[in-house]
């Protein structure tokens, strides 16, 4: 290709970008909606936003490496990523045409042909040669580009880049959402570790009170009545165990599907979440909350695709000019092929403009605004309902806080009336019914206990889950994805 050939085509491909681009609209506007002051349930304390790693707050060993494996082999996170990679290609492919593509074709042919004993003359000049050898040599660019005068095709690559950026806000959800799964999964194992162990506690209790009044009915100092009301505490005690026992299992086995594991290779100690740590944490300005939901990054990032396909639709009812040409050399003899005399070359610009679509494009346009218009809903509804994720987590940690310092209360005084009872029944002098009563609150108020803490720690993931994990928008996009982040 000569030098003033591809000066053409550069030229051509420059006034194409210089006129393409001419946005019809409408423009992005973020969709307005209520934000609250303050949260209603906000500790006097200042802003303590959590941090990436805010699950390490809770000092468990256990716990980081449960959720390091979730991050690596979750089989939802991994999905995800994978989805990130679909939607990076799918840009790469809707921005292609944003220049002209270019092809290019090389062919030789060769012919004999035969001569007759009657051209003697032009026997003479070629010898005693009688054919004649013809080859031809041709090499050709084609190009094609599509003027994009009303940035249709700017807005198809748009959509496709707030889609690229809706997937990895999408991933950011799924990971705080697998990892807060984690936490709970593993807080709720240990809180059955911990009931089964109050139940065995409480079940040793029993049976001592046990055997102490069965010694008393040996002596006829008790009657078969009484025995038989411990022997049955006792027994519903040891009911429950294999259902602790169970329920432990199960949600060390489930940690298995979270982090990508057979149950059989979920490798954790037994604890109790009475060592665990309770960090602190607190919101800030409600407004901040709408930069660290990775959820409400990604409602906004599908609105941006749904106003860019609507651009797109409207650019349809435009016509669509396109620039084609081809340009190279041929020539008879390989050896001339890039002499200046072989160049051939020609541009042709096209246009194309429906007539009659029977509605087609009007009904594209109208699945559009409504697509929009129902995006604009889920997108008012995701911001409203982080606020209230905020505010119901708030809520919970506040009164199982009280709930669990009360509790406590409640387990000291039933623990000292249950001990009372015991030294009682023990020397044998105490109302069998009475020490029946106090062991029954005792163990009903250490089991609600182990309950309501664990209660107290799913707040506290629900917490941090709802405040966006320590996510911020500036943490997730590649700077070739930042051309949207001014928006968001």
């Amino acid at each position: 290709m000569t030098l003033r050939f591809a000066r053409h085509l550069a030229a051509v491909a420059a006034i194409g970008a210089s006129l393409s681009a001419c946005a019809l609209g409408p423009d992005y506007m973020r969709p307005s909606g209520g934000t609250p002051d303050a949260f209603q349930q906000s500790q006097p304390q200042g802003p303590i936003w959590p941090d990436r790693g805010w699950w390490r707050g809770f000092q468990s060993a256990d716990l980081d490496r449960l959720v390091a494996d979730a991050e690596t082999d979750n089989f939802d996170i991994q999905a995800a990523i994978a989805r990130v990679r679909q939607a990076d290609a799918q840009l790469r492919i809707a921005g292609a045409p944003l220049l002209p593509s270019l092809s290019g074709t090389g062919s030789q042919t060769w012919g004999r042909s035969y001569l007759n004993r009657s051209t003697t003359a032009s026997t003479a000049s070629l010898g005693k040669s009688r054919y004649v050898d013809a080859r031809t040599s041709r090499l050709e660019v084609q190009f094609s580009y599509e003027l994009d005068l009303w940035g249709r095709v700017a807005a198809t690559r748009d959509a496709a880049l707030a889609s690229a950026q809706f997937s990895r806000y999408d991933q950011q959800t799924v990971a705080l959402t697998q990892i807060s799964s984690v936490a709970t999964t593993w807080f709720s194992a240990l809180a059955y570790q911990d009931r089964l162990a109050v139940a065995l506690r409480n079940l040793a209790d029993a049976e001592q009170i046990l055997r102490a009044i069965t010694a008393r009915q040996d002596a006829g100092v008790a009657s078969a009545l009484d025995t038989a009301q411990q022997a049955a505490l006792a027994a519903g005690i040891r009911a429950n165990i294999p259902n602790f026992r169970s329920n432990a299992q199960q949600q060390i086995n489930a940690l298995g599907v979270l982090t990508g594991k057979l149950p059989e290779d979920i490798r954790v100690q037994p604890g109790t979440l009475n060592t665990l740590s309770l960090p602190e944490v607190a919101p800030g300005l409600p407004s901040d909350l709408l930069l660290r939901r990775p959820d409400i990054a990604a409602a906004e990032a599908n609105l941006l695709a749904a106003n860019a396909n609507l651009r797109e639709a409207r650019a349809n009812f435009f016509p669509q000019i396109t620039l084609t040409g081809n340009g190279g050399w041929q020539s008879t003899a390989l050896t001339t092929l890039l002499g200046p005399t072989s160049v051939l070359a020609s541009v042709v610009a096209s246009a194309t403009q429906t007539i009659f679509d029977n509605g087609l494009k009007s009904g594209q346009y109208d699945l559009n605004a409504a697509r929009y218009d129902e995006l604009v809903a889920d997108y008012r509804k995701t911001v409203t309902q982080a606020f209230t994720d905020v505010e119901n987590a708030l809520t919970q940690y506040r009164y199982t806080t009280e709930q669990e310092a009360l509790e406590r209360e409640a387990v000291a005084i039933a623990q000292r009336a249950a001990d009372i009872a015991r030294q009682q029944v023990l020397a044998g002098t105490s109302d069998i019914v009475a020490a029946l009563q106090a062991q029954s609150t005792l163990f009903n108020d250490l089991d609600t206990l182990a309950q309501v803490r664990l209660a107290r720690f799913q707040a506290l993931v629900a917490l941090y889950k709802a405040l966006g994990g320590g996510w911020t928008i500036d943490q997730t996009l590649p700077p070739e994805h930042r051309l949207l982040q001014g928006v968001l």
